[in-house]
């Protein structure tokens, strides 16, 4: 169950923020980039399925993948669902509806970074948000990866002031909500995060 974070109209052009380096094109064509730049991340995490799809592809294996099988908020194609299934993933299923942060993908997204395995997260519902918590609690070190649709892939390098960043607008987004004190646990989960 849990607490769920929506994203209120009026912040939503806060979301159109590149959050890091936006690697503009199709997915094909950023990885050659992507490879260039990572420097051995403390962790990788790739949020979306062209994303991931282009990595694994690409033999560029994430620690943390989140994916709904979706693109456009269409279903994916049989070739791009198949290849972000790979062996060797720990698998978490978790609700997340369009628009919001839920409480079970912050709990999902902490167990995978405390993880030693490689954790697939598939998303009932969908994956749209899933950077912002992954940002904030992914330590200083990492890479996070999702697609900017219709755009090309953001790069977002963790560091302490990112993750400020990121703390900010999600405080921003909490204090916007109807029960904020139903968003404790939640914040806290997520603020515990902030200082890895």
């Amino acid at each position: 169950m849990g607490g769920t974070i929506s994203i209120p109209a009026s912040l939503r052009p806060l979301l159109r923020k590149k959050f890091g380096v936006l690697y503009k094109g199709p997915g094909e064509e950023n990885i050659g980039k992507v490879s260039r730049d990572l420097d051995d991340p403390i962790k990788l995490i790739s949020v979306g399925d062209v994303t991931t799809f282009h990595l694994l592809k690409s033999n560029i294996i994430p620690d943390i993948l989140v994916i709904d099988d979706k693109t456009h908020r269409q279903p994916a194609c049989e070739q791009m669902i198949t290849g972000t299934k790979q062996s060797g993933f720990k698998e978490l299923v978790v609700n997340n509806p369009a628009g919001s942060i839920t409480e079970e993908l912050v709990d999902a997204l902490a167990e995978a970074l405390d993880s030693n395995r490689r954790v697939r997260i598939f998303v009932q519902g969908e994956e749209d948000l899933a950077s912002l918590p992954a940002i904030m609690m992914a330590p200083v070190g990492s890479v996070v990866l999702y697609g900017q649709p219709d755009e090309g892939m953001m790069f977002v390098r963790i560091t302490a002031s990112k993750k400020e960043e990121m703390t900010e607008l999600i405080d921003k987004i909490i204090d916007k909500q109807h029960c904020k004190e139903e968003l404790y646990t939640m914040w806290r989960k997520l603020y515990g995060y902030q200082h890895n």
